[in-house]
Order: C-alpha cells, then sequence, then structure tokens
C-alpha cells in the first residue's frame, strides 16, 4: 500500500501553497490591469460608447420589432464621369476640403437656414447599419438656450481639464491653445448638436435595433464636415465630455439619443486665427498592395 512519508507530505503541501499563492497573484494582476485600464482613460464618456447589444436584444426578444416587410428594389442610376473629367473633380474636391480647418472664432453674423437644412439633409445621406438612420441634428439658434448650453460645457470641461483629463492630453492641445472656455458657443449663429439614437421605435411601441449607431452617426458628421466647407462655412469638432445627459435633457431629447458631437456653424470671424499645422502626405496614410 502506497504510505505518504513526512518529506513527501510536506513538499505537497508548499505545492499546494504555491499553486494558491499563484492564483491569487493572477486575480490581483488581472484587477490591477483593470484598474490601470480605467485611470489611463479617465475621459471616457459612457454616450461616447456603441450600445449595440446583441446579446441584449436576444434576451429580451418580446420588446424588440421583428424584422420588417421586404423592400422592393429597383433598377441604379449612375453617372459615370470621362477619365481626365474624374481626376480633375477628385482633385478639386480634395483642394476644398483640405482648405477645411478647425475654426474657434466664429462671428455672430446669421447664415441662411436653407443652407443648413441643406447640409444637414446631406448628411442623413450617409450610410447606416441596416438602413435605420439612427441620427438627430438638434440646431439651436435662440441665444438664451445657447448660453445655457455653454454654461453647462464650461462647467463640465473645467473638470474635465484640471480632474478627467489627465496632463498628457492637456499639454497635447496646449500647441492648439485651447481651455474650458467656449465663447463661441455664445457667438456662432447656429449649434448643432449630433445625437445618435441607441435604439428606435417602431409605431407599435417596440423597440428597434439600431445596428452599429455610434460608426453610422459618425459617417453623417464626417459628411456634414464636408457639406459645411462646400458651402463656405466653418465650425470645430467639439465632444463635450460628460455633458451629454445634461444637454439631453436641456434640449428635451428622448432617453435612447445620446450626444455624439456638437458643431459651432458660422462664418469666420475677421480676427480668427488657426494653428499652423500640417497633414501627413499621403504616402504615410495610403497603403498599396
Amino acid at each position: 500500500m502506497f504510505s505518504l512519508t513526512p518529506v513527501l507530505i510536506a513538499v505537497v503541501c508548499v505545492l499546494i501553497v504555491w499553486i494558491f499563492k499563484n492564483a491569487d497573484r493572477s486575480v490581483e494582476r488581472r484587477k490591477g490591469e483593470a484598474r490601470a485600464g480605467s485611470e489611463a482613460r479617465p475621459w471616457v464618456d459612457e454616450d461616447l460608447k456603441d450600445s449595440t447589444d446583441l446579446q441584449q436584444v436576444e434576451e429580451d426578444a418580446d420588446e424588440w420589432q421583428e424584422s420588417e416587410e421586404s423592400v422592393e428594389h429597383i433598377p441604379f442610376s449612375h453617372t459615370r464621369y470621362p477619365e481626365e473629367e474624374m481626376v480633375t473633380r477628385s482633385q478639386e474636391f480634395y483642394e476644398l476640403l483640405n482648405k477645411r480647418r478647425s475654426v474657434r472664432f466664429i462671428s455672430n453674423e446669421q447664415v441662411p437656414m436653407e443652407v443648413i437644412e441643406n447640409v444637414i439633409k446631406t448628411a442623413g445621406t450617409a450610410p447606416s447599419g441596416a438602413h435605420t438612420e439612427p441620427w438627430t441634428f438638434v440646431v439651436v439658434k435662440d441665444p438664451d438656450m445657447k448660453h445655457k448650453i455653454r454654461e453647462i460645457i464650461e462647467e463640465e470641461e473645467r473638470i474635465n481639464y484640471l480632474k478627467r483629463m489627465g496632463q498628457r492630453w492637456v499639454t497635447d492641445l496646449k500647441k492648439l491653445r485651447t481651455n474650458w472656455i467656449k465663447e463661441y458657443l455664445d457667438t456662432a449663429p447656429v449649434l448643432i448638436l449630433i445625437f445618435k439614437q441607441v435604439h428606435g421605435f417602431t409605431a407599435n411601441g417596440k423597440r428597434k435595433v439600431h445596428y452599429y449607431n455610434e460608426i453610422s452617426v459618425s459617417i453623417a458628421c464626417g459628411i456634414l464636415l464636408a457639406a459645411l466647407q462646400n458651402a463656405g462655412l466653418v465650425t470645430v469638432t467639439t465632444t463635450p465630455l460628460n455633458c451629454g445627459p445634461r444637454l439631453r435633457v436641456l434640449l428635451s431629447r428622448p432617453t435612447n439619443e445620446k450626444l455624439l458631437m456638437l458643431l459651432p456653424v458660422g462664418y469666420p470671424s475677421k480676427e480668427a486665427t488657426v494653428p499652423d499645422l500640417k497633414r501627413k502626405p499621403l504616402d504615410q496614410v495610403m497603403v498599396t498592395v
């Protein structure tokens, strides 16, 4: 019969203790990594996360609308240009967009509302997951409302700069001469707040999945920037951290909408300046395989 000698018993005990100690260290290491990750990004805003949760949709299937009926498909209408014209059009469009800059000095001169409507219609041509079009563009022109928005943003931005963003981010922004004072929120004749709809609603009240809502709305924002540049207007892209819930309530938006971006829009002021920044050359941004 096999019997344990005192030496063997001691070895087994040492092995057991070693296994448990290493297991504890592994757990602590994972916890430390999780804490480090959250501390490294103290600026993360819950409103800026893509909340498409397909598992939750499956678990709460009764609350969600099933797929809609089929959609008719029609012939595609396309305009093809001669190659020489294609090159010319693409070059001209690049030169137009290459002049786009983030402008923080905006005149209070009014802009035609028809132009604002047209650029937002243009943004609404963006592709979206399953054609859910998960965006809401809130146009603010009222001076009192603009000032309330500024008060909320400056209050939160002061905390962002002093605490949330961290020294590295604040240091990186010094060359741009930005801070938590946002005068353009008062002076710009129009503010466009872009909300992503994390889900929609059908006529019968059931929730409708908005797939890739973050990416879809981000694409729409890019098209909106191009449309504003094409119309001769300026803006600066702002993502007011931790302001979304308060601005949503202020603007009476529903709970399924979360603020993604805010654009002050107008003409540049006469004293407007921009940093003398250079864009990366083509060979640093394009790879051909």
